[in-house]
């Protein structure tokens, strides 16, 4: 059986736009490497809810990511996190 090559799409290094900087960093990463760094940013500062696993809470920056939401389900998390690249 052949080997699944890793999508291209998720390969291809995005660039943060300024909000999503302030967590991420600035450089341009695969889409792979910016959701672990955020993923990072949120084991780091404790911002999963502890009752309900899929929930983010936001800290400050993550707030501006999130359009002013202070919580979010993962899911749409990676929806508005997408919206903070620039093409």
């Amino acid at each position: 059986m052949a080997k699944r090559k890793p999508n291209a799409a998720f390969m291809k290094p995005v660039q943060p736009d300024d909000v999503l900087s302030a967590v991420v960093g600035s450089k341009p990463l695969p889409r792979t490497e910016l959701t672990k760094k955020l993923w990072d940013y949120i084991k780091k500062n404790g911002l999963q809810d502890k009752k309900v696993r899929t929930q983010i809470n936001a800290d400050a920056a993550l707030k501006v990511v999130f359009g002013g939401k202070a919580k979010v389900s993962m899911f749409e998390m990676t929806k508005l996190v997408s919206g903070h690249l620039k093409k």
